[in-house]
C-alpha cells in the first residue's frame, strides 16, 4: 500500500514534531533527547501535582502524545511504530515530570510495555521518586485469557487519572481511581482490513467478503473471521459479546473509536447502529465517534464501555486541554422539527389522475434507469465521483414510489410533479438540472400544449442555469440532439440521435462542465459521459414503446 513519508527511520520523530508545530505555542514541548528517547510533555508543567505518564509504540495516533495537556497526560513516551519505548525513555520521562507528589504510569497490557514501564518504575523508585503503575487490560475478544490486551479503553483511564491529578489529589488517591476505572472497562474491535506499516510489504489476510472480530491494535489477528454484512448485524454480534458484562440499571460511558481508516460517514452510521441497539439503553455518555486510538490505517472500529458513577461522570465530562479528546455528550433522543409545508395550490400539488399509456412509459423508464445503476456508477467512477447511477436510480425509485399520486392524465401537471419529485429526492447537480428541465417544460406546455416544444423549452432553461452546451461532455450532448429530432415527430430518430450523442462523448477529452471538468485528458479518453448514457438509454426505452 502507498504511504506519505520520507524515510521510515524518521517517520515517528517527524510526526511528533508535526504535532508540536500544530498544537499551539506554549502547549507542548519535547525533550532534547531525540531520536532515541521520544518524550512529549506539557510545556507549562511545574511539578506541583501528580504527573500522569503513558505511552507505547507509535501508530496509534492521536494516542499517546495527542492526549498530553491540562487535565490528561503530563507526558507521553513513544517508541517506534508498534514497538514499546525503552526503559531509558520511560525513566527519562519520569525524571522530567515527577515532582514531590510523584507520578502515575498508565500502561496497556502488552508484555513489552509492562516490562519497560515496570523496570523504569523500579529504577525511578530507587532514585527516590514516588511512582505507581496501573495496567489496563480492557479487551474482551479472547474469553478466559490470562492477560487481556489493553486497547482504546485505556483512554478512559487517562481522562479519569488526569482529572484527579489536576484537582491536586495525592498519588495514592489518583492511582486508586485509575485502577478502579481500569477494572470496569470492556472493549471489542472489528475491522474489514489489516493495517499497513509504512515501508513494509503489506499482505491483507482477509478476503473480499470477510471481516475480523476482536483483532488487536497492532494488526494481530482477531479471534474470528466473519462474513461481510450490514453494519446493524456486525454491531449486533459485538453487542452480544459485550452485553454479558453489563449490569441492568447501571449507566455507562461509550467510546466509539475509529481504528484509522473508516470514513466519517461510515463512523456515523456505526454510532447510530450502536446507540439504536440494545446496548444503547446502557449508555449515558458518548465519546466519539472519532479516531482516538488507531492502528495506522486499519479499516475498523472499536467500542469501549466503562461503568459510571458520579465521580467518573464528573471526570469524563471535565474540560481538558488536548484537542484530540472528544468532549463527552449525554445520550439523548433525536430532536425533530417539522419542515415548512408547501402552501396549497403551489409547486405541482395537483390531484392524481390516470392514463395507462403514460403510466407504462414512466414505469419502463424508471425501471430501466434503476437497472443501470451499477454501470452508470462504473462509468462515473472513471470520470467523476462514482455516484451517477446511485443518483439517477434514487430519483427513479422516488418517481415509482409516487406514481399513484401523479396527474397522469394531464401532461403539463405530470411534468411539474416530476420536477418537484426529482428536485427533492435525486440530489446532486443532476437532480437540480432535471428538476429545472421538467419544471420549465411544464410551464411551456401549459402555455402552448406542444410536448416536444415544451421539452426544448425545458432544455433551454436547464442549459441556461447549468451552463453546459453541446460539446461540453454532459447529458446535454445526448439530450439536445434527441429533442431536436423529437420535434419532427420521429421517436426512433430521437433515440438514434441520443445514442449518437452519448457515443460522441467518448472522444471528448476535455470536459467544460460537471465533475469531469476536473479530470485529465488521459482519464477521459474512450469513456462515455454517464449522464449522456443515461439519457440515451431513456430514449431507447421510449422508442421501444412507441
Amino acid at each position: 500500500m502507498k504511504h506519505f513519508f520520507n524515510r521510515r527511520e524518521n517517520i515517528v520523530t517527524e510526526a511528533l514534531d508535526g504535532l508540536l508545530l500544530t498544537s499551539g505555542a506554549g502547549r507542548l514541548a519535547r525533550l532534547d533527547s531525540y531520536p532515541d528517547i521520544k518524550v512529549i510533555l506539557r510545556a507549562d508543567w511545574d511539578k506541583s501535582k501528580v504527573a500522569i505518564i503513558s505511552g507505547g509504540g507509535a501508530g496509534h495516533e492521536p494516542s499517546h502524545a495527542g492526549f498530553v495537556g491540562k487535565g490528561m497526560l503530563t507526558a507521553a513516551v513513544s517508541g517506534e511504530i508498534f514497538a514499546s519505548p525503552s526503559v531509558d525513555a520511560v525513566l527519562t520521562a519520569i525524571r522530567a515530570v515527577a515532582g514531590e507528589k510523584g507520578a502515575l504510569l498508565i500502561v496497556k497490557n502488552y508484555t513489552g510495555d509492562r516490562l519497560n514501564f515496570g523496570l523504569a518504575a523500579e529504577k525511578a523508585r530507587a532514585e527516590g521518586f514516588d511512582v505507581e503503575m496501573v495496567i489496563v487490560a480492557d479487551d474482551i475478544a479472547i474469553p478466559g485469557i490470562n492477560q487481556p490486551r489493553g486497547v482504546a479503553g485505556t483512554l478512559f483511564v487517562h481522562k479519569i487519572a488526569g482529572y484527579h491529578a489536576e484537582r491536586g489529589e495525592d498519588l495514592k488517591t489518583v492511582a486508586t481511581y485509575a485502577a478502579s476505572a481500569a477494572g470496569d472497562i470492556i472493549s471489542l474491535g472489528m475491522s474489514l482490513s489489516t493495517c499497513s506499516v509504512p515501508g513494509q510489504a503489506h499482505e491483507d489476510r482477509l478476503g473480499a467478503d470477510e471481516g475480523e472480530l476482536g483483532l488487536g491494535i497492532h494488526g494481530e489477528p482477531g479471534i474470528e473471521r466473519i462474513t461481510l454484512q450490514p453494519v446493524a448485524d456486525i454491531v449486533a454480534t459485538m453487542v452480544a459479546r459485550l452485553s454479558p458484562t453489563l449490569r441492568e440499571g447501571v449507566s455507562h460511558a461509550l467510546l466509539v473509536n475509529n481504528l484509522g481508516a473508516v470514513p466519517p460517514l461510515e463512523m456515523a452510521v456505526i454510532a447510530n447502529a450502536v446507540l439504536s441497539s440494545r446496548l444503547g439503553r446502557h449508555v449515558r455518555l458518548i465519546i466519539g465517534p472519532a479516531p482516538m486510538m488507531t492502528a495506522l490505517n486499519m479499516n475498523g472500529f472499536s467500542l469501549s464501555l466503562i461503568r459510571l458513577d458520579d465521580v467518573r461522570e464528573a471526570a469524563l465530562t471535565a474540560a481538558v486541554g488536548p484537542h484530540a479528546w472528544m468532549p463527552a455528550v449525554e445520550r439523548h433522543e433525536i430532536n425533530i422539527i417539522a419542515a415548512p409545508r408547501t402552501p396549497a395550490g403551489m409547486n405541482g400539488a395537483a390531484a392524481a389522475g390516470e392514463n395507462t399509456r403514460n403510466r407504462r412509459l414512466i414505469t419502463a423508464l424508471c425501471e430501466h434507469l434503476i437497472s443501470q445503476e451499477s454501470e452508470l456508477n462504473r462509468l462515473d467512477g472513471r470520470v467523476g465521483d462514482g455516484d451517477t447511477g446511485s443518483t439517477v436510480s434514487a430519483g427513479a425509485r422516488s418517481v415509482l414510489a409516487r406514481l399513484d399520486t401523479l396527474p397522469l392524465d394531464r401532461p403539463a401537471a405530470t411534468l411539474a410533479s416530476l420536477g418537484d419529485i426529482l428536485g427533492t429526492s435525486m440530489g446532486g447537480s443532476s437532480g437540480v438540472l432535471l428538476s429545472i428541465f421538467f419544471t420549465a417544460a411544464a410551464k411551456a406546455m401549459a402555455d402552448k400544449a406542444e410536448f416536444a416544444a415544451a421539452l426544448l423549452a425545458g432544455l433551454d432553461r436547464m442549459t441556461f442555469y447549468g451552463g453546459a452546451g453541446v460539446g461540453d461532455r454532459t447529458m446535454v450532448d445526448a439530450l439536445s440532439p434527441a429533442l431536436q429530432a423529437l420535434a419532427s415527430g420521429d421517436v426512433a430518430a430521437a433515440a438514434k440521435a441520443a445514442a449518437s450523442g452519448a457515443e460522441s462523448t467518448k472522444t471528448m477529452t476535455k470536459a467544460r462542465a460537471g465533475r469531469a471538468s476536473y479530470i485529465g485528458e488521459r482519464d477521459l479518453a474512450g469513456v462515455a459521459d454517464p449522464g449522456a448514457v443515461a439519457v440515451a438509454g431513456a430514449f431507447g426505452v421510449v422508442a421501444s414503446l412507441a
